[in-house]
């Protein structure tokens, strides 16, 4: 289930809501009941190689050059 996060317009306070994407939109009062809050966009990082190496059998690439050392540079 996915997780958002508010903050509290009144005290500061930050603070996370589980709920269906389907209730994404929907406020969310504050832990201290305060009702004035506004959703967070959030970051998401991914790291890793994503289908390079061994998932191919193809040699996950090396070096640096222009461009990551995608075209062997």
């Amino acid at each position: 289930m996915p997780r958002y996060e508010f903050r509290c317009r009144a005290c500061g306070d930050t603070f996370e809501v589980n709920r269906p994407m389907a209730q994404a939109g929907e406020p969310a009062a504050c832990p201290q009941g305060h009702g004035d809050t506004v959703k967070l966009l959030s970051t998401v990082a991914v790291t890793g190689r994503g289908g390079t190496g061994a998932a191919t059998g193809a040699p996950a690439p090396t070096g640096g050059g222009c461009c990551g050392g995608g075209c062997g540079c």
